[in-house]
């Protein structure tokens, strides 16, 4: 018997596992790609069962000639249901996916949990199929990645390598869903990584062909959407692209604001109310539905309607308004699901009314509804997600026509100059501000070797609890040797404020608490992985001597402070000591 009570013939398994493990670390890139190919196949089989499950449930709860009560009830009864079941037991699977996934990319050490992954497939299959209008694409991207994730940990490989996998499972979820492998590669490149240069490309290939492979050979060759061949009629055509990006540009716009608006109204509930905050978005697509059945659900078989011409002006205006409501209210108020889909729905309803009315206007000069409805679905993808490469090959592998290919570039380049110049801030990042959660830019994820905040930064010694009152705060601080300190809750760190700022209170005869005077998102603040200069122009702009650095996955979590004088002798300069 072993000292700790074990025989050795009970550990007959460790041996051969812990060597496995040696080899498997010791060929790490060939392992790399074995993955690829594991996770392209094991994503493709869950977005395809994701996708089966989905409409099947959908058909049994929303039968041909249902009952109108269904159109009410369905969508609040699961509203209310999956909002528990989010709250109570899968608190990381609400949303979209895409976020989450870039989340736990940049700011997580690629960490997806089972629980997240299993939470994320069966809630956001039972939200869609209640008639909730969101998208499933953006949940099969964090499906895929959680999967990759898990092999990647399982398999006991480095924190840098399983990151690495996390665009390869996105880019096998979307080739999946969307049944477009290339779209798949540029959108992994080009919204995950934010580089279309990444040196992950090879695997992302490889993952998304596979997929795409699983999708041909267990469902079919099923195109998302069936489309007539379409021709550039007249090079008048391109004046009208162009005013349907203008337009594609301003319901972009209108769709992030209202939806980061109305989230951020949300988010200042009690915390307690999360688990029924869905039901709001529930409400309002039943009330939809009662009298316009074609807001439920994610809604691809209308826009195949509208492609193929066979839908009425009318309908079309009015369903890109309710769409508009209904998809916001739902996603802000907590439901699971993406926004992929109703980017493309609203876009197909929009180009739609404007090729309708372009062809009634000049019938001789323009092409038919259907053509321009599909590059309205590109130039509201790409100003609303911000991936105008993505969106472009994207309606082409759906069409396999390039002749669509000028006009959607034309269309979705005036579409995302608008909707960046209106609303300067991707959607994706965001939402994540919004959880709290700050995603490096380019530039920061390319400062390998260079001067990092974490070389310089240590544990933070003085704190002010946000309850106590200015004029207790003032005392507590009188005899410190900076003129700056940090704010705390429960949460942790929600406030920077300075010496000049006490005063000035404490002299207008303010006896508030400290907690009334910080903003617990919008405080200066620097990341471990930025550098002493944005450090030391946060200071600047601020007044203050000293800045939090706190974590990217949660802003309130510190990691530590870097003081004004901690800046100035990283770059060699000795700064005067204070009289």
């Amino acid at each position: 018997m072993s000292e700790n009570g074990e025989s050795p013939s009970g550990r007959w398994w460790r041996t051969p596992l812990l060597s496995l493990a040696a080899r498997l670390q010791e060929r790490e890139d060939q392992v790399f790609l074995v993955l690829a190919l594991v996770i392209g196949a094991l994503t493709g089989l869950a977005v395809v069962a994701f996708i089966l499950l989905t409409e099947r449930e959908g058909m049994r709860l929303y039968p041909v000639g249902g009952a109108r009560w269904r159109r009410l009830l369905l969508p609040v009864g699961g509203s209310l249901g999956i909002g528990y079941l989010l709250y109570r037991y899968f608190p990381n699977a609400r949303g979209s996916g895409v976020p989450q996934t870039k989340a736990a990319l940049f700011a997580r050490g690629g960490r997806i949990t089972m629980r997240t992954v299993i939470g994320k497939f069966f809630c956001t299959s039972a939200t869609l199929a209640s008639g909730i209008p969101l998208g499933r694409e953006g949940p099969s991207v964090q499906v895929g990645a959680g999967i990759a994730s898990v092999l990647g940990r399982r398999l006991g490989l480095r924190p840098e390598k399983v990151k690495a996998l996390l665009p390869v499972g996105a880019a096998a979820a979307i080739a999946a869903a969307f049944n477009t492998p290339l779209a798949a590669v540029l959108f992994a490149l080009e919204e995950i990584m934010g580089d279309l240069h990444a040196s992950v490309l090879g695997s992302v290939v490889l993952a998304s062909a596979t997929s795409w492979l699983v999708l041909r050979l267990v469902p079919g060759n099923h195109p998302l959407f069936r489309v007539p061949q379409y021709q550039l009629v007249h090079p008048l055509e391109f004046s009208i692209y162009a005013l349907l990006g203008v337009a594609g540009g301003l319901v972009s716009v209108a769709f992030t604001k209202l939806l980061l608006g109305m989230r951020e109204r949300f988010l200042r509930f009690p915390q307690n109310t999360v688990w029924f905050q869905p039901v709001a978005g529930g409400l309002l697509v039943g009330l939809m539905g009662w009298f316009v059945p074609q807001v439920l659900g994610v809604g691809y078989g209308y826009v195949g309607d509208v492609l193929n011409g066979r839908m009425a002006l009318n309908l079309m205006v009015l369903l890109v308004v309710l769409k508009l409501f209904a998809v916001t209210t739902s996603y802000a108020s907590g439901n699971a699901g993406g926004i992929f889909g109703p980017a493309l729905f609203i876009g197909a309803m929009l180009g739609g009314a404007v090729g309708t009315v372009a062809h009634h206007l000049l019938p001789a000069y323009t092409a038919t509804p259907g053509a321009y409805a599909l590059v309205g679905m590109g130039a509201v993808f790409a100003g609303i997600v911000r991936a105008p490469m993505t969106s472009v090959v994207m309606i082409f592998e759906m069409t396999q026509d390039y002749a669509v290919i000028v006009p959607l570039m034309i269309a979705n380049l005036v579409s995302l100059f608008i909707s960046s110049r209106l609303q300067r801030q991707p959607i994706y990042d965001a939402l994540a501000v919004q959880d709290g959660i700050h995603l490096p830019t380019a530039e920061t994820r390319h400062r390998h070797g260079q001067r990092q905040v974490t070389r310089i930064m240590h544990p933070a010694t003085e704190l002010l609890p946000s309850e106590i009152t200015v004029q207790e705060a003032l005392e507590r601080v009188r005899a410190s040797e900076f003129r700056t300190w940090l704010v705390t809750d429960p949460r942790g760190v929600v406030g920077v404020i300075n010496r000049s700022t006490l005063e000035r209170e404490v002299a207008a005869g303010a006896d508030k608490p400290l907690g009334e005077l910080v903003d617990g998102l919008l405080f200066p603040h620097v990341h471990p992985d930025q550098g002493p200069d944005l450090a030391l122009e946060r200071m600047g702009a601020n007044h203050i001597d000293v800045v939090p650095v706190v974590s990217r996955a949660d802003i309130h979590k510190l990691e530590g402070i870097v003081t004004l004088r901690d800046v100035l002798e990283s770059y060699g300069v000795s700064p005067p000591d204070r009289a």
